[in-house]
C-alpha cells in the first residue's frame, strides 16, 4: 500500500493532541471513515474543517437530524413535482435527471478532486442510519434506479464522523470506521485552546477562570456540565467586563459564578449553586 499524500499535523488555529492527528492519518491511510466521538463542545465539528484547512481541500458537510434518512445523502427523487408537470404539459418531465437532487455523499463522490465529507451528528438519527449507509461508505458508490446509473466515487473522499454519543451505533457500522474518543482537555490544553482563540489575553484571569471553570464542571448534581466553547465564551465576557481576577475569586465563594449564564444552561443548575452559595453564607 502506497502512502497516502495527505498528512494531517493541526493547525494554528487548533489544538490537536498527538493521539488525535495520528488517528486523522490512520483513517486516511486506511481509507476508512474517521468516528469522533466525545461530549459537545470539544471539537469534533471543528476538527473536520481543520482538516480541510490543513490539507487545502473542500469541505461538504451533512447535517444529521432525528428526521434525516440516509437515501436524502445519496439523492432524491421528486416524483410530485413531476407528476405536476406532466400534468402542466411542461417539457422538462421527459428527462428524469431535472427531478432528481443530488445529496451529500454523490457531490463528494463525483467531485473531481479529494474532498472532506463530514457527517455530523449521525447518533441523531435512527437506529438503522448508519447500517443504511454501510455499502455506500465501504464501495464508495450506489445505484440510482430512476436513471439506471451507478454513481461511484472519482476520488475517495475523507469522511469525518461525529457522536454526541447519545446512542449505541451498529456493530457492522463500528467494524468500518477508525474510531478516536476526544476526552475533554486537561487545564494546560485548554489554556492553549484559550491562547489560540485570544492571542496575549490575562494569564492570571485566564489561569483563575479555567480554575473556576474545573470546579464548576466538577461540582457534584451538575446536569450539565460546561464545554470548551463555553468557557471561550465565557472568558471572552470576562476579558470584556474587565474583570480582575480577585474579583473572579471573592464573586465565587459568595455567590452564583460572574456572568454564570455562560456556563450554566438550565435552572437545574442554576438552582443548585445558589443553594451551594445559601449554604457557604451560612457557614460564614
Amino acid at each position: 500500500m502506497t502512502s497516502s499524500p495527505h498528512r494531517f499535523t493541526g493547525t494554528e488555529d487548533y489544538v490537536a493532541g498527538d493521539d488525535l492527528t495520528t488517528a486523522v492519518n490512520a483513517a486516511i491511510t486506511l481509507e476508512r471513515p474517521l468516528l469522533v466521538k466525545g461530549e459537545p463542545g470539544t471539537g469534533k465539528t471543528e476538527l473536520a474543517r481543520q482538516i480541510a484547512n490543513a490539507l487545502g481541500l473542500r469541505m461538504l458537510e451533512w447535517n444529521i437530524k432525528s428526521t434525516t434518512k440516509a437515501q436524502q445523502g445519496l439523492y432524491e427523487y421528486d416524483a410530485v413535482s413531476r407528476l405536476r408537470d406532466s400534468q402542466l404539459g411542461e417539457e422538462r418531465v421527459h428527462d428524469v435527471k431535472n427531478y432528481i437532487k443530488k445529496g451529500k455523499l454523490w457531490e463528494a463522490f463525483e467531485a473531481d478532486e479529494k474532498v472532506v465529507l463530514l457527517i455530523d451528528e449521525i447518533d441523531k438519527a435512527d437506529i438503522e442510519f448508519p447500517n443504511d449507509l454501510l455499502q455506500e461508505l465501504d464501495k464508495m458508490e450506489f445505484y440510482v434506479y430512476e436513471t439506471d446509473e451507478t454513481i461511484r466515487a472519482r476520488n475517495r473522499p475523507i469522511v469525518i464522523i461525529t457522536s454526541n454519543n447519545e446512542k449505541e451505533l451498529p456493530d457492522a457500522f463500528l467494524r468500518r470506521c477508525f474510531f478516536h474518543y476526544i476526552a475533554f482537555p486537561q487545564a494546560d490544553v485548554l489554556q492553549q485552546i484559550v491562547e489560540v482563540h485570544y492571542p496575549g489575553i490575562k494569564q492570571r484571569l485566564v489561569r483563575e477562570a479555567l480554575t473556576q471553570f474545573y470546579e464548576i464542571r466538577d461540582t457534584p448534581g451538575l446536569k450539565k456540565k460546561p464545554s470548551t466553547s463555553e468557557a471561550l465564551d465565557w472568558i471572552r465576557l470576562l476579558v470584556a467586563d474587565d474583570v480582575e481576577p480577585e474579583t473572579l475569586r471573592e464573586k465565587a465563594t459568595n455567590a452564583l459564578p460572574k456572568l454564570h449564564g455562560a456556563l450554566l444552561k438550565n435552572e437545574q443548575d442554576v438552582h443548585l449553586f445558589e443553594r451551594l452559595a445559601f449554604m457557604a453564607r451560612a457557614k460564614g
